[in-house]
């Protein structure tokens, strides 16, 4: 969706318990486009005097918000964390879930930028997106010349169901099943099975590539390019890389793929000793 050519959403913020208090110290919900977000407040700046909240009092102000606005949601409701800079381990995350759960809510995605959290909740098998703040959940193009963030490295098998999102590289050790995706800003690489969906240079990067063990995906997508494999299966699976090529996407043996980058790369520096 483009930011700059659709018209502002809507924010409905839920009533709190006490309007007075510092939204920054507080567990907030709002409904935002359909969605049910649950802000968490983030960690202060080092420079500022204010104590940060802990996770005691962070606990009893949801089930206070909880309780209070109960009455403005649908049961089974879908709940997006905002944990922002919080870091949250798997049982944290889990706490909160159950609270949510007790008001049937089902928390799905988390949005951090913590890359330990992300981690966790990727393990405790919710869909994750890492992301700087909240304005990045609406997207917009990608400025020119933007470095991506530090490779997301995660160690688990990827759940049907589960979405991974990452403004940079991300690393999956273990296998990705199907029903799962993994958008990346940059190269994906899955050390294991890619049996769901990828997409790789989801900025718009043309140059960005797929890497697995065993490429056996639902579809790939590097930038705005998209293929499906093909219907028979090949006899051996060999470590594959999706790249694009002269004419559309292309799928190669990881060691040609290689041998064929050494070539290029030693070509252009023949081409630039000569020049």
């Amino acid at each position: 969706m483009n930011s700059e050519s659709s018209p502002p959403t809507p924010v409905t913020e839920l009533p709190q318990t006490t309007p007075e208090a510092d939204p920054n110290l507080q567990v907030r919900f709002k409904s935002e486009g359909g969605r049910l977000l649950l802000l968490l407040p983030p960690e202060p700046e080092p420079e500022t005097s204010r104590t940060p909240i802990s996770w005691i009092e962070l606990c009893q102000q949801l089930k206070q918000r909880v309780d209070a606005a109960e009455r403005f949601w649908q049961p089974n409701t879908v709940v997006y964390l905002v944990a922002r800079d919080r870091l949250l381990d798997m049982r944290q995350l889990q706490s909160i879930a159950e609270t949510l759960e007790d008001a049937q809510l089902m928390l799905k995605r988390v949005f951090t930028s913590r890359r330990q959290t992300a981690v966790a909740a990727a393990t405790a098998g919710y869909s994750v997106e890492q992301q700087a703040n909240l304005a990045h959940l609406v997207q917009s193009p990608t400025e020119a010349g933007k470095a991506l963030d530090d490779p997301l490295y995660l160690q688990m098998t990827l759940r049907s169901g589960v979405e991974i999102r990452h403004a940079g590289t991300i690393v999956l050790l273990g296998d990705a099943n199907p029903g799962s995706s993994l958008v990346a800003e940059g190269d994906i690489l899955v050390w294991g099975r890619l049996r769901g969906l990828a997409h790789a240079g989801s900025a718009g990067n043309r140059t960005c590539r797929i890497m697995a063990l065993q490429m056996q995906p639902t579809q790939l997508r590097i930038a705005d390019v998209v293929a499906r494999p093909p219907e028979k299966p090949p006899a051996e699976y060999l470590p594959e890389v999706a790249y694009i090529g002269e004419d559309g996407m292309r799928i190669a043996i990881a060691t040609d793929f290689a041998r064929s980058a050494l070539n290029r790369a030693g070509d252009l520096s023949d081409r630039r000793e000569s020049s």
